[in-house]
Order: C-alpha cells, then structure tokens, then sequence
C-alpha cells in the first residue's frame, strides 16, 4: 500500500486506472490512527456518530459543533487518508450562504480535506456554491438517513431514472465523487457507468468504484442492528465484554492485581 496522501485528484486518478477505493468512518484520533495505519484510502467523520458514538435513534440530533470536534480528532490521527467531513442536518438545508460557511468550518476548524451532504439534484446549488469557495464536495443520493421521515424510513430506492439523473446532475454541479446508499445492484452499476466521477456504494453491489461501511458494523462494535449490506470482520464487542468480565471477576476474587503488577518497597 502506497504511502503517497490520498487526495481528491487521487479519487479521479483510481477510477480511471480501476483501481477500487476504501473508505470507513471514524470519530477519534485513537480509531483514525489505526485505521489510517491499516491502509484505508479514505476517513468519513460521518453523522453516523449520532447513533454508533451517542446512542441515539437516528442521524438527525447531531451539531455541527460536534461534527467539527469529531472530525479534528479524526484528522488529527490521520497521515494518508482522505478525511471527509459529513454535513449534518440543517447545516446546509436552510440557505446556500450558510451552507457554504459550515463547509468552511470543517476545512478551517476541523482540518478536514473536503465535505460530504446528502441530496441529489435539490442540492445542487448548494455542491456549487462549496465547490466554487474552494470546498471540494461530495454528493450522496439513494438511500439518505437525514431524509427518514420523509422517505418513511430506511428503505432502498429504486427509482432508476432519478438516481441516474441525481448523480448525473451533482456532477455537473462540481462533486467530485458520489456516495451510493441503498440502491440495488444493477441500477447503481448504470449509475457508475454513466458518470465520470467515483461511486462510493454502501448496499449498492459490487460495481461501485468504491466501497464505505460503518467502523463499529465492521468490527462488530454496534449491536443493535445490522443492516444487510454489512459484513461484519470482527466481533470487537464480545472481545471486550469478555475482556472485562473477566477483569470484574478477578479483582473479586483477589486474582489482580497479582505479584507481577506490584512494586517492590
């Protein structure tokens, strides 16, 4: 893996040479580190972090205070990866002005490289005006939490010729790559096809040119649910109950801390 810094210019060069593209989220410095150090190509400080990191039921309470504190953790911890700031709701829904500061603020503040907001062609004034400040943007259409209750929850979209004509439309506004959500196979394989930008496919099938999943579902570190299009690499969280079950039982019994974690007079 190389070890050249990942950039937005990078996101182009790989769809054009095939190559496939990483991406994870991350919260915090410790996690960004390690997953930095593992290789994956790019870091999304994603709204996500309402549900994984804060408990909450869906995407939609998150600040953009603390997305911001989030992402400086995260880029703090990160050498090669490109760090992807998530706009939360209503940091960008309100007018195109404020759109633009609070991009700015994840660049500014945060230290992140670009940002990522939901929305497909309804948005697209809003991907202009951020790309035009200098702020590279990323789109994400299909499935998109911060719209639940208007979608009537978490549902795939399989509307083709609007997905298509979405992602068609933030390219032209300046994205320069497009999160897949929830979108069966063969539709996000037209979409991939018939835009010159980079797909990132979270439950969009295999074409995508690239793919992003949760940290915590990839690892095993959230159990409330996991959706179907997971792959779940480790079980984290069992590791760790069992770990501290453990650790509970021995200090009960007397069992630690033993000879070897005491100091001599």
């Amino acid at each position: 893996m190389a070890e050249k810094k990942v950039t937005t210019a990078t996101f182009k060069e790989m769809k054009e040479q095939g190559q496939k593209i990483t991406m994870l989220t991350a919260y915090d410095w410790g996690t960004a580190q390690l997953l930095d150090a593992a290789g994956v190509d790019s870091l999304l400080v994603g709204d996500s972090v309402s549900m994984v990191v804060q408990g909450n039921d869906n995407s939609l309470p998150v600040t953009m205070d603390q997305m911001v504190y989030h992402t400086k953790l995260v880029a703090r911890g990160t050498k090669r990866a490109l760090v992807v700031g998530d706009m939360p709701f209503m940091s960008y829904q309100a007018s195109v002005e404020e759109a633009v500061r609070n991009a700015g603020r994840f660049l500014k503040e945060a230290g992140a490289e670009c940002v990522k907001l939901e929305g497909g062609a309804d948005v697209c004034d809003v991907i202009q005006a951020i790309s035009e400040a200098g702020i590279p943007a990323m789109a994400h259409i299909g499935l998109t939490p911060q719209s639940i209750h208007k979608m009537g929850g978490f549902k795939v979209q399989r509307e083709e010729q609007r997905l298509v004509e979405d992602a068609k439309r933030v390219q032209e506004a300046g994205a320069f790559s497009v999160v897949l959500e929830g979108i069966p196979t063969p539709i996000a394989t037209k979409i991939t096809e018939s835009v010159d930008i980079p797909t990132i496919g979270i439950g969009a099938g295999p074409n995508c040119d690239g793919q992003v999943l949760v940290y915590h579902d990839l690892v095993g570190l959230f159990e409330r649910f996991t959706p179907k299009f997971v792959k779940q690499y480790a079980e984290c969280g069992k590791t760790i109950k069992d770990a501290v079950s453990q650790f509970c039982e021995e200090v009960r019994e007397g069992e630690f801390p033993g000879p070897e974690h005491q100091f001599e007079v």
